[in-house]
């Protein structure tokens, strides 16, 4: 296992706590067919909070099978790990007894693989040890079917002999699925993301992911199509950078009410489902903190600055809303995370970035999209272009075209055909 992944589910575990609290949407699946191009899977996500004694955290969960007949597991659906992780039967801490645990005896399909994705006989296959910040899970390498939803396809993934109770046995769902880019799972067959661009009955090569804080609407992840629905702007495309895996994409500066603040120029973000704040490195989150200089109590939460981070040409601003929590304290959501070099220093957008913006992930291409989301009730923000001879953010001039589109559409008259 590489520091890579390690980090992975670094950024996973120091972005959730223990005492669930309660939870906002239930996981659905929906199939959208379409004879001639292929089909599209949505999954439904479900919202929960864990709680700290200062400070909330949300996940978003949704459910997996795995073997035949299906065994099914809650998981992460995870842009920041590269693997499928779920607790093995054979596993009797704690950790693993809390969940659901698969029993590889009970599948017809289910074999040991090396894990490195080779074939080999099952007394010689290997075993592997992850470790990271606060524990450690082993175990072996299965190859079996996965489903996500209707979905399915013969993949590797890990299944866990032992789990540390720290952070697991707190964890509210079974596992982890890794939506990363192939080089960051333990090889191909590993890996979503290669399985998705081999198959063809999808669509789409890409997956999309719209996440939601209100019971008013369902957060889903879709893989096969982009949701015209999910975007209340035009949506632009941004190269991923860097060979780690990571949805990766560069920074060109950070704005404070739409000046730009030479905080951190040329910068990189990972985009990921998976971490519960907004992460960076120790340095430039303390500039960032004494930038909004949010108050302890929150009294200042009416005057607090929009806070915009400059990625291709856009600056894609986070509202006092999205980055302050005052629900029952007043805390920020923003983290230090100092990943070291060569995959660092990396900033991370996760969850309040992604309840704000729709992002589309394309591993063909190896881009990611990124257009304001579509909230039910809510007035969306326009999305500004970035002047740099007056470095700061230009408004648009006209509604975005997609935004244009649909006005158009709901104003044509109707015909009779």
């Amino acid at each position: 296992m590489t520091l890579t992944a390690q980090l992975v589910l670094l950024f996973l575990c120091a972005g959730l706590r223990t005492e669930v609290a309660g939870f906002l949407q239930r996981s659905t699946s929906k199939l959208e067919s379409n004879s001639t191009s292929g089909t599209a899977v949505s999954m439904g996500l479900e919202l929960r909070f864990a709680r700290s004694k200062v400070v909330h955290k949300m996940a978003y969960f949704g459910k997996i099978t795995v073997g035949d007949p299906p065994q099914e597991f809650t998981v992460v659906f995870d842009t920041g790990s590269g693997n499928l992780i779920v607790p093995g039967s054979d596993c009797n801490t704690p950790a693993c007894t809390s969940h659901r645990r698969f029993n590889m005896k009970a599948s017809s399909t289910a074999r040991r693989v090396n894990c490195d994705g080779q074939e080999v006989d099952a007394d010689l296959a290997d075993e592997i040890t992850i470790t990271f910040g606060t524990g450690q899970i082993s175990g072996i390498c299965v190859k079996d079917q996965i489903c996500v939803g209707s979905a399915c396809s013969q993949g590797g993934f890990i299944s866990s002999l032992d789990e540390t109770s720290q952070p697991f046995a707190a964890f509210t769902f079974d596992g982890v699925l890794g939506l990363a880019l192939p080089s960051m799972a333990q090889s191909s067959e590993f890996s979503m993301m290669s399985r998705m661009q081999a198959g063809s009955s999808l669509r789409q090569a890409l997956f999309s992911v719209f996440l939601s804080d209100s019971s008013e609407e369902t957060s889903e992840v879709t893989f096969g199509a982009v949701k015209q629905e999910h975007m209340a702007s035009e949506m632009f495309w941004v190269d991923v950078t860097g060979s780690a895996g990571y949805w990766e994409v560069r920074i060109s500066d950070i704005t404070v009410d739409g000046k730009a603040q030479s905080l951190c120029e040329d910068c990189r973000v990972a985009v990921d489902t998976g971490t519960s704040q907004l992460a960076g490195p120790s340095h430039l989150m303390s500039s960032l903190r004494n930038k909004v200089n949010v108050k302890t109590d929150c009294s200042n939460y009416d005057s607090l600055p929009q806070l915009g981070f400059i990625i291709g040409g856009r600056i894609l601003n986070l509202a006092p809303s999205d980055y302050v929590d005052k629900s029952k304290y007043c805390s920020i959501s923003m983290m230090d995370l100092d990943v070291p070099p060569p995959a660092g220093p990396l900033f991370v957008f996760g969850i309040p970035f992604l309840q704000k913006y729709y992002t589309v992930y394309d591993p063909i291409a190896s881009r990611v999209g990124f257009a304001v989301a579509n909230h039910k009730g809510r007035t969306p923000e326009a999305l500004l272009t970035f002047n740099p001879d007056l470095a700061s953010a230009v408004a648009p001039t006209k509604p975005a075209s997609f935004l244009s589109t649909l006005r158009a559409n709901a104003r044509a008259p109707l015909t009779a055909r």
